[in-house]
């Protein structure tokens, strides 16, 4: 980055929902420029859930590293608040390096939360998780949902009643502070300074994206994504409740190994919810501030990026 005169460092942000080819990008770019990769993605921190979070393989990863992939064993517990200091951590040595962040994935909350930032919430309590997932495994976590809707009506209207992640957290936050995570979430400051330059992966055609998500699911399973969810389960660790097992793909797969549908349904269901975290993830992009678009359906996205930052000099190609 040798004569860059700006004071605060410049950092890449290459976003986009699942299947639109995002890490096929950030290779390219990195292994074109003077960049080192880190990973956005909730899922793939999780050593073991390779098959169903299209984690670069091997060889791949050995190419190209990705900091922020396989950091956790699946059973442990990942908070936006974690992948923040993570990556800090992680831009702040990439700088010091020489290089320049690249930061890839489709967690738009963990980008948000990196940009935006994000309340000083007070930490995960287990036992009281464990209670409240006791209380929602008897009433239901719409019954919870209606507690947050008495108690944080605001939060309670941005989280469907089935989210319970996000409900648990509500719910945890009142108990532990006694103040609502809406008001909390009112006072956020972003955790390091920086020049973001936001690239959003944003397909014109949704058939096109479609098509990808169906495709890509079909390939999990010939290359053995039910093996991988069985193998999960059969650590002496790990439980079928733990967050990374909410993961979308994860969680019909888990539906068709307890019987609950056969493989086809749990097939269809998985293309439907990856379709609807697709169109979530859009709409958190179109949140995002000063983000610049290439449409994947049109020629090649490392010329569209390069055009799109004419100023960035010799930190993206020509």
């Amino acid at each position: 980055m040798a004569g860059n005169t700006v004071s605060r460092p410049q950092v890449i942000c290459l976003m986009g929902p699942t299947a639109s080819g995002k890490t096929d990008i950030a290779i390219e770019l990195s292994e074109q420029q003077n960049c080192e990769l880190v990973s956005v993605d909730s899922a793939m921190v999780y050593r073991g859930m390779d098959i169903g979070t299209a984690k670069p393989d091997a060889e791949t990863l050995q190419r190209a590293p990705h900091r922020l992939v396989d950091i956790l064993d699946p059973w442990e517990s990942y908070s936006a608040g974690d992948f923040c200091n993570d990556a800090v951590t992680a831009i702040n040595e990439i700088i010091e390096a020489g290089k320049t962040p690249l930061l890839v994935g489709g967690t738009m909350m963990y980008f948000h939360a990196l940009q935006v930032g994000m309340a000083e919430l007070p930490e995960a309590d287990a036992e009281l998780r464990k209670d409240i997932d006791a209380r929602a495994a008897e009433s239901g976590w719409p019954a919870l949902h209606a507690e947050l809707a008495e108690r944080d009506p605001e939060a309670a209207e941005k989280i469907r009643p089935n989210d319970a992640q996000r409900i648990q957290r509500a719910l945890e936050v009142i108990y532990l502070s006694g103040e609502k995570i809406s008001v909390l979430q009112q006072d956020t400051r972003p955790p390091i300074e920086a020049e973001f330059l936001n690239v959003g992966i944003m397909p014109a055609d949704r058939g096109l994206l479609h098509s990808r998500i169906e495709q890509r699911f079909e390939l999990m399973l010939e290359q053995g994504f039910e093996q991988e969810v069985r193998g999960l389960l059969a650590l002496p660790e790990m439980s079928p409740n733990v967050p990374a097992m909410r993961a979308v793909g994860y969680r019909q797969m888990l539906e068709y190994i307890n019987g609950e549908t056969d493989i086809g349904e749990a097939t269809r269901r998985a293309v439907v919810a990856t379709r609807r975290l697709a169109k979530r993830q859009m709409t958190w992009l179109r949140s995002m501030p000063q983000t610049r678009y290439v449409d994947i359906g049109k020629g090649s996205a490392i010329e569209a990026i390069a055009e799109l930052f004419p100023e960035a000099g010799d930190k993206l190609p020509k």
